[in-house]
């Protein structure tokens, strides 16, 4: 057993807020000019973009639960510039300035957020320190040094991504085992939490009507069908990522992978100490089953991994709740990266899914004759890239030709996900395998990127 003081309650992010929800569910018909379904960052964003540019437009949020349930509620806090889909994807149907315009368009993505939110109020533990990721190992050290080499030739200069050897990296953040690591200045830590319910009430006050307790079981043309009435719009915009699955006729187009979180209680400052770790950097690993993690407002460590990766039939968890073998290799892994945290309590533990396309490619489209609109598959990468689908969404609602609308993952489609139980087979497999290919590099020291983890990369399509 892992001692976790609690698991599930949606996540640790909610902690401290008195409610949740409360907004009236659908009842009855209705006409609008826009229906979003979900209620996370994407379409929440979608719909203040709209507003702002718009203000006469009629939208309607529609949520299952209530806004900010999803992963836009559980998520570990990145505000990253890391993109999905593969920089050779986008190469090859819109050259080298297709991807270097989608990456400079995630970057201010970054800065767009922190604007909105410093601009309309919305306070979010929000700070640009940077993102760390740290090394272990001859062939995380390898794999490190090419990515380092990758974005070098994409154009990034030291201003973009500055490596770091071992004392340069002790004296950010001292991790155990770590050999060298890499800085970039473009990522930001937010409180997830904070941000989606600041964004919520932002978009109400714009005069957008969001219904909670509202679930969407079928969208068509024209309409978002719902357990509270049906409601028929020009335009109707899915935005549920990894609770795609839920609507009729989408049970194969992205797969709901599952992430899990576990959160410490605020560390002594001996332990602080003893770990560095002064400024507020995210931080990550070059393992091939990576973890994610941020020193949180309040003096805590959240560190979060994939843990069980997918549940058969693309079911969800419930309330957030993850399995006891995930929280306990979360602990460990936690304790095996700062060994002094070993005496300070697991006070959190929660889960969540996200959205996977086939191909692993990221998409946001519109089609203009049918009038339905879709944006996710963000494979982990959503915090930032949501922002930058609410503001394309708006874009090719309003029918406008944009620098964004000309980026290269607009209109992108992937084929259905197999059936079941070839998915979960192959999920688990995948999984598997890089969880063993990152304990033979580790247990023996392989100079190399293990054979294993180029078959699970094979196998997944990636």
């Amino acid at each position: 057993m892992s001692g976790v003081r609690r698991n599930g309650g949606i996540s640790f992010w909610y902690d401290g807020f008195a409610e949740l929800g409360g907004r009236p569910r659908l009842n009855g018909d209705r006409r609008v000019d826009v229906a979003i379904v979900g209620g996370g960052y994407t379409g929440l964003w979608a719909a203040y973009y709209l507003k702002r540019a718009r203000p006469e437009l009629d939208v309607v949020v529609l949520e299952r639960e209530f806004c900010g349930f999803g992963a836009s509620g559980r998520n570990g806090g990145w505000l990253s510039d890391h993109f999905s889909t593969p920089r050779a994807a986008m190469e090859r149907t819109h050259g080298r300035a297709g991807v270097v315009a989608q990456q400079q368009a995630m970057r201010a993505s970054i800065d767009e957020v922190i604007a909105v939110a410093a601009q309309e109020g919305i306070e979010a533990d929000i700070v640009k320190h940077g993102l760390l990721t740290v090394a272990r190992g001859p062939a995380q050290e390898r794999r490190l040094a090419a990515a380092v080499a990758e974005d070098r030739a994409w154009g990034d200069t030291h201003a973009d991504l500055l490596e770091l050897d071992r004392p340069a990296l002790d004296a950010r953040v001292t991790v155990a085992g770590a050999g060298s690591g890499a800085w970039s200045p473009h990522c930001a830590r937010i409180q997830p939490a904070k941000l989606v319910r600041g964004l919520a009430e932002l978009v109400a006050r714009l005069g957008v009507t969001i219904h909670e307790s509202t679930t969407v079981t079928e969208i068509v043309p024209g309409a978002a069908i719902t357990d509270g009435g049906t409601v028929r719009a020009d335009v109707v915009l899915s935005c549920l990522e990894g609770f795609t699955a839920s609507l009729k006729g989408r049970e194969r187009a992205w797969l709901p992978l599952n992430s899990a979180i576990v959160a410490t209680d605020p560390l002594p400052d001996r332990v602080w100490e003893e770990i560095g770790w002064s400024g507020e950097e995210l931080l990550g690993d070059a393992a091939h089953a990576y973890c994610y993690a941020q020193r949180t407002a309040d003096g805590r460590i959240a560190m979060g991994g994939r843990g069980v990766p997918y549940r058969f039939g693309s079911r969800t968890d419930v309330n957030g709740a993850t399995q006891e073998t995930t929280i306990a290799q979360l602990t460990v892994l936690l304790h095996d990266l700062f060994p002094a945290t070993a005496d300070v309590p697991i006070a959190r533990a929660w889960c969540g899914v996200l959205g996977v396309p086939r191909d692993w490619a990221s998409t946001v489209r519109l089609d203009p004759t049918t009038g339905l609109g879709t944006a996710g598959g963000y494979v982990g990468n959503g915090v930032t890239t949501a922002n930058l689908a609410g503001r394309t969404l708006r874009d090719l609602v309003l029918g406008e030709q944009t620098e964004l609308t000309g980026l290269p993952w607009v209109g992108h489609t992937a084929r259905d996900w197999e059936p079941e139980p070839l998915r979960w087979i192959g999920a688990r497999l995948v999984y598997g395998l890089y969880r063993a290919a990152d304990r033979r590099e580790q247990a023996g020291g392989e100079p190399r990127t293990s054979a294993l983890a180029k078959a699970a990369s094979l196998l997944a399509g990636r």
